[in-house]
């Protein structure tokens, strides 16, 4: 065998490898995205209308409320009220007298309101409490987990949740006194 079939033979067998292991790297790359998708949407069902709200316990930090801390499922028999802000939100904020307001109009008739913050400090928080003088419970979700866990985005977002535990509705952006007035009619005990 000549020298130059010998290098044109080494050369087809150095074509062959690559391609084989450029197969096999594709082979893994594929199958890493697939693994990495199935797991960025697993368990991520999305709760919605008609099914029932998913509990959750976070340590409640507005002095104004007796409650150390709330569990969605110690509320049975009310009507839920969740409000997920922050204090950076200016939707959120033209909101909040009106979240008060019609705290103060059917906390004794079997509603609850659970305002679940999304900030990043507790001091604002208790700062921005103090400042709109908020009385119903507030509770800071500093791991997102319950806002994963609802799947909520944008905020401001609300989720009123019947007597029974179901989700009777969801709404998404800044709500107007009217409109929560109406909804927590909706989810009010008969």
């Amino acid at each position: 065998m000549k020298l130059e079939e010998r290098i044109e033979k080494k050369k087809g067998k150095k074509r062959k490898r690559l391609f084989f292991r450029f197969g096999i790297l594709a082979v893994l790359i594929g199958a890493a995205a697939f693994a990495l998708i199935s797991n960025l949407t697993k368990d991520k069902e999305i709760y919605a209308k008609g099914d029932m709200a998913p509990d959750f316990k976070l340590a409640q930090i507005n002095g104004s409320n007796p409650a150390d801390s709330i569990q969605l499922s110690k509320q049975s028999g009310n009507g839920v009220m969740l409000n997920f802000w922050a204090t950076y939100c200016k939707p959120c904020e033209r909101e909040m007298p009106d979240i008060q307001t019609m705290y103060e109009r059917y906390h004794n008739q079997g509603i609850d309101i659970i305002s679940i913050n999304l900030d990043s400090t507790e001091l604002v928080v208790q700062n921005f409490i103090e400042k709109y003088k908020l009385t119903f419970p507030v509770v800071r979700d500093k791991d997102f987990a319950v806002r994963e866990l609802y799947g909520i985005n944008p905020i401001p977002s609300s989720i009123f949740i019947d007597s029974n535990g179901v989700i009777v509705d969801k709404k998404n952006g800044e709500l107007k006194a009217d409109e929560i007035e109406k909804l927590l009619k909706e989810i009010k005990p008969k």
